[in-house]
């Protein structure tokens, strides 16, 4: 079993920044990937960000290039997304999650809303 916390969610103004912090715990010896998904009211949830633990490759949705960017920390299992230039599109509430096996993402957190104001 592994936990993920996320914490860094909120209000902000269009242009402006949010960092997301999401801490994993657990079964976190092989961790193969963790990444961000959001999901917005009356939509599916779709992928943002992801990174792989070992060597830190990264990939990103196409609508976030350039202003997201995904970072890990692996001694802390604890991967960030710093969010730059938010458009009110991007309110949403983002969940991290975790893939442990080599294969599809296996545990999801609980979610943090990030609203962003025009």
């Amino acid at each position: 079993q592994v936990q993920l916390v996320e914490s860094g969610g909120g209000l902000v103004q269009a242009g402006g920044s949010l960092r997301l912090s999401c801490a994993a715990s657990g079964r976190t010896f092989s961790i193969d990937r963790m990444g961000w998904f959001r999901q917005a009211p009356g939509q599916e949830r779709s992928f943002v960000a992801g990174i792989w633990w070992s060597g830190g490759r990264t990939s990103y949705t196409d609508s976030v290039k350039g202003r997201f960017t995904i970072s890990r920390d692996n001694a802390k299992n604890t991967v960030y997304l710093q969010m730059n230039s938010l458009k009110p599109e991007d309110t949403a509430i983002y969940y991290c999650t975790i893939d442990i096996n080599g294969g599809e993402y296996d545990y999801w957190g609980q979610g943090t809303q990030v609203t962003v104001s025009s």
